[in-house]
């Protein structure tokens, strides 16, 4: 069975060390009172609470999945799922990056997304369920109706009631402007709803009395695609004025999909027979409505791959140095065994140090990106603000598809330390690779995240956010240079910065052109956009790490030895990258469809 310890030791690194998150936000108002003893004691019951009540369930809701009664539709969770759920509840776990106002602790974003990394490392089917109404709570915050703020917004809270999103139709995918569900308005301000939607998470289950679905349709007088998509609260159980619950709403699930990994979340085909449901902001808006979802989501998204990253490469170290097989290539590492443990062998720490480079760099990257959107909600200053908003809309791409490509990469080479024994059920270890696997196509793929960095968030623009984070990077470079000890890391990070920018110049030439050669480049140009971020965040890790080389702890040596893995071994691809981002649509286009 897998193990999981909560990484505080490198959260506190990065929250106090690296960002010195506390200092930013002393400037900010609703926040100014959160100290470093405050983080670091939700952090150490938040990792007891993964670590010890939902990892030993990982397994075990891998195993039984969840089951419909097709009589009733109601789905049951695994074993030990409600349960743990209710524990969540009691411990004011939902609350806590939520407003006051409907019960909240009012704690920051960045606290709240380092509870998330450590409960998908622990399990990310379960954390699938708040995590999604998490979601559906910050869409009602900033676009319900006071009606439907003060109807749902306490319960979403607290944990009573869930949340979901239901975008997808089976023919449209994330081609949303196709969907056909349709809102019929009612005398009473309602409408009645009707149509089917699939791969909804968490549609159904039993862990909540009430599910609050935000779901998208068109009303009888919308326009052809996206621009005539409304969105609409709908309730499983519809609420009374009172605010009990009242008779059950026409929306049922129809089935349960079959799937690759997340078995212990309910993935549900949803179907509409005429539900009742409200408004949710404007008529034919609904896609900026739920756009505040999906951000939210994408960033989750990257948070679980963040977890899996984590998990996987702690459980890997530890069967590294256990495992004897075989002797170092330098000679016996343990003579007094009958061979060396496999954590000796060159390629073996190649895919070790991998995992643990993604997995660091992406944390530094994480809580970063949460404390800009702290920022952004809570600064006085507008200059901030906006300064804010903008690095979060360049950063959520990179966050969901980066991250997620690399944790698709490091628990497959997590596994393959484990050699056959990976392949094996019972370690645990090929249900990391397999829950991983999702992270790449749910909201949006990460050719949507690459189509959508390129295209509206550097072109569109005409490079203005791109510019912010460069800034960044060359401000960092200015302050190095001068540094002997830093230039091993300096220098490659300024040379990718002038090659991206560069690259960003040439693909516009390029795309006003043909709008196509934008498409042929675009995954490319993320995966290099997101080395060049990860290049600055473990350039400034390094810088202090080396601030404590006097220290001869063991934690800043490691720090240091991991940096220059990653500048050696991983940055490098990037020469790779280049070469294809340049290379064109022509060689994708060029062949006939009937010769496919």
């Amino acid at each position: 069975m897998p193990h999981y310890t909560p990484p505080l030791r490198d959260m506190h690194f990065v929250l106090h060390e690296l960002l010195k998150v506390t200092d930013t936000l002393k400037t900010l108002p609703a926040h100014a009172e959160v100290d470093v003893d405050t983080v670091n004691a939700v952090l150490e019951e938040g990792g007891k609470f993964a670590s010890e009540v939902i990892a030993p369930l990982n397994q075990i809701g891998d195993a039984e999945g969840c089951s419909l009664n097709r009589d009733t539709h109601e789905v049951s969770t695994p074993s030990g799922f409600k349960a743990a759920y209710e524990k969540f509840v009691e411990g004011g776990w939902p609350s806590l990056g939520c407003d006051a106002t409907y019960g909240g602790q009012g704690l920051p974003v960045t606290l709240n997304q380092c509870l998330y990394e450590m409960l998908n490392s622990a399990n990310q089917a379960w954390t699938m369920y708040p995590g999604l109404t998490h979601g559906a709570y910050e869409c009602l915050h900033a676009h319900g109706t006071p009606e439907q703020r003060q109807t749902y917004l306490p319960k979403l809270t607290s944990g009573e009631w869930t949340g979901t999103m239901c975008l997808t139709e089976a023919h449209c995918g994330t081609d949303l402007g196709l969907l056909r569900t349709k809102a019929q308005p009612q005398a009473d301000s309602s409408f009645l709803i009707t149509g089917n939607k699939i791969f909804i998470s968490a549609g159904e289950h039993d862990l909540a009395a009430n599910i609050i679905h935000l779901v998208l349709a068109r009303l009888p007088d919308a326009p052809e695609g996206s621009k005539g998509i409304s969105l609409f609260v709908v309730p499983k159980f519809l609420v009374n004025a009172n605010g009990s619950l009242g008779e059950r709403n026409a929306i049922s699930c129809g089935a349960l999909e079959h799937k690759m990994g997340i078995h212990g979340n309910a993935t549900c085909q949803m179907n509409l027979d005429g539900a009742r449901g409200w408004l949710v902001g404007q008529p034919h808006r609904g896609l900026n409505a739920m756009f505040v979802m999906m951000n939210a989501a994408r960033l989750g998204v990257g948070m679980q791959s963040l977890g899996l990253t984590e998990v996987a490469y702690q459980n890997a170290v530890a069967y590294a140095k256990d495992r004897l097989q075989s002797r170092a290539l330098s000679g016996a590492k343990a003579p007094d065994k009958p061979a060396d443990p496999i954590i000796v062998h060159p390629d073996v720490r190649k895919m070790l140090l991998t995992a643990r480079a993604y997995a660091e760099g992406g944390r530094a990257l994480a809580v970063f990106t949460a404390l800009l959107i702290d920022q952004e909600l809570s600064s006085t200053d507008e200059t901030v603000k906006q300064d804010a908003a903008d690095l979060v809309a360049l950063l959520t791409p990179i966050v969901k598809a980066f991250m997620t490509d690399n944790a698709w990469i490091a628990t497959s080479q997590c596994l393959q330390v484990f050699g056959g024994h990976g392949y094996v059920r019972e370690w645990g270890m090929e249900q990391f690779v397999r829950d991983a696997r999702i992270n790449m196509i749910y909201e949006g793929t990460n050719t949507i995240q690459s189509l959508d960095l390129l295209g509206r968030k550097v072109l569109l623009d005409k490079g203005k956010k791109l510019t912010k984070l460069v800034t960044l990077v060359q401000q960092l470079i200015h302050d190095e240079c001068v540094n002997p000890e830093m230039l091993e890391f300096i220098n490659p990070l300024a040379d990718l910065g002038e090659k991206v920018t560069k690259l960003t110049t040439e693909l516009g030439l390029k795309a006003f052109g043909n709008p196509n050669e934008a498409g042929a480049a675009a995954v490319d140009y993320l995966r290099l956009t997101g080395h060049l971020v990860f290049a600055y965040f473990w350039t400034r890790m390094a810088r202090v790490a080396l601030n404590h080389q006097e220290s001869d702890d063991p934690f800043y040596r490691a720090k240091l030895a991991t940096a220059r893995f990653y500048f050696a071994y991983l940055l490098p691809e990037t020469a790779a990258l280049l070469r294809s981002a340049r290379a064109g649509v022509k060689p994708l286009m060029a062949m006939d469809e009937s010769l496919f």
